[in-house]
């Protein structure tokens, strides 16, 4: 513990060698405890380095009160478990979006028809995105997330949820605009 409040220290002080230190020395369990969550090795190590880059960007507000190891995989499994609530989210939409018999209540054939162009539009659309936009707007729009809470999670300013949101939305209202166009 004593030898893990040294080295935090160190690392909020701009020490490399003992950050790469630390990264050497949790890398790889840390990437096979994520993988036993997600099941993916891509997502896993992109967990990681988002983690570590995380770390290091902030090492100078860096408060860790306990084990740093007991930190580090506290982060990795709640990254990897909002991966998976993520994941899950984006499957249960894409097979309501890809369920045939989907009826629109109130709606005629032809309304119905032209409602799930539209949802296609916007999901293509929606694909076309960075990734970081896309996860920034469905928190926004299906979890109802405030533009706080994403900020929070994402380790992002309020300003720059914002700009994401506002670049979606615009992006949607051209592709929209451009598709009722050539109908």
């Amino acid at each position: 513990m004593l030898n893990d409040l040294l080295q935090i220290k160190k690392v909020r002080e701009g020490d490399i060698k003992t950050f790469e230190e630390i990264f050497r020395k949790y890398y790889s369990p840390l990437v096979f405890f994520s993988v036993s969550i997600t099941r993916r090795m891509d997502v896993s190590e992109e967990i990681l380095q988002d983690l570590f880059y995380v770390l290091w960007r902030d090492r100078a507000n860096l408060q860790i009160l306990r084990s740093l190891k007991a930190y580090l995989y506290s982060a990795v499994r709640n990254r990897s478990l909002q991966f998976c609530e993520r994941k899950k989210l984006d499957n249960n939409y894409r097979e309501s979006l890809e369920s045939p018999d989907v009826e629109v209540d109130g709606m005629d054939p032809q309304q119905s028809m032209e409602y799930m162009e539209l949802e296609s539009v916007i999901n293509k659309t929606m694909e076309r995105m960075p990734e970081r936009r896309q996860q920034i707007f469905r928190m926004h729009r299906f979890e109802n997330k405030k533009y706080m809470e994403i900020a929070d999670i994402l380790s992002l300013s309020v300003k720059t949820v914002e700009a994401e949101i506002s670049k979606a939305l615009k992006t949607l209202r051209k592709e929209i605009e451009y598709h009722t166009s050539v109908l």
